[in-house]
């Protein structure tokens, strides 16, 4: 098996529009997390596949690998699907990394492959324990809960579980989704050829399409969360810790 990343890149964003070409660093958004998948030791490449020609010229100095996809997909799966048909034969593994998670941590991804190549499943993800800070009841923050055999039993917006019953004092546990996939070639396109389920529709999750259809998603646990970028004071955050290193 031969495994690359792919990184859907638009243009569009409601909170910080063009984020994923800001360029406070001397660098694209998107260019940092091409750079960071590359770090991965289970990839044969990093593609960046977009439908803006301004994402293909921000990076062309960098000569990143972009694939230009059509302007009608409705998601990131979508795109990756569109480039999956014309790779060559023996990719059997793409993984697919969010374009604004420039602090992607290479491991995760070799993790994912690692798990894909074993033959054991068609689909994995990552999750991590609740960092602290960090709020279980904020809505944008999917939650997680897995099976005794590291499988996914369901992904929400809301709270899960629901503690019953605490009168130890411990603290509840939840675990945080983190937005990294990992598909066998021939699953993705697969998935990519369902439409949109109810649960779905309903949590505006994707993942719970694979879950509806009776399919299963391995979840990968990891030590350390990593957050996207979704506004201009997390982008000048990261561009902080960037410099300082």
């Amino acid at each position: 098996m031969a495994a690359i990343a792919v990184i859907p890149a638009r243009f569009g964003s409601t909170r910080f529009p063009g984020k994923i070409v800001a360029s406070d660093t001397g660098k694209p958004l998107v260019q940092h997390v091409v750079e960071q998948a590359r770090k991965a030791k289970r990839l044969r490449g990093v593609i960046v596949a977009t439908d803006d020609a301004r994402i293909v010229e921000a990076l062309r100095p960098f000569e990143t690998t972009c694939v230009m996809t059509s302007t009608k997909h409705q998601s990131g799966t979508d795109r990756i699907a569109e480039v999956a048909r014309g790779l060559p034969a023996d990719i059997n593994v793409l993984v697919n990394v969010q374009g604004d998670e420039p602090e992607i941590d290479p491991g995760t991804i070799d993790a994912l492959v690692d798990r894909l190549e074993s033959g054991k499943d068609e689909m994995a993800t990552a999750a991590t324990p609740f960092p602290p800070g960090a709020d279980p009841r904020d809505s944008n923050l999917v939650k997680v809960i897995t099976g005794l055999e590291g499988r996914a039993i369901y992904f929400s917006r809301s709270l899960i579980p629901f503690h019953r019953d605490l009168a130890d004092g411990s603290k509840p546990s939840y675990d945080l989704h983190q937005g990294i996939y990992a598909y066998t070639r021939e699953f993705l396109l697969t998935f990519a050829s369902w439409p949109v389920s109810p649960l779905e529709q309903t949590e505006k999750l994707e993942q719970l399409r694979v879950l509806e259809h009776g399919r299963s998603i391995y979840v990968v646990k990891t030590a350390r969360a990593v957050h996207g970028i979704d506004t201009l004071e997390q982008y000048e955050a990261f561009v902080k810790r960037y410099r300082h290193e």
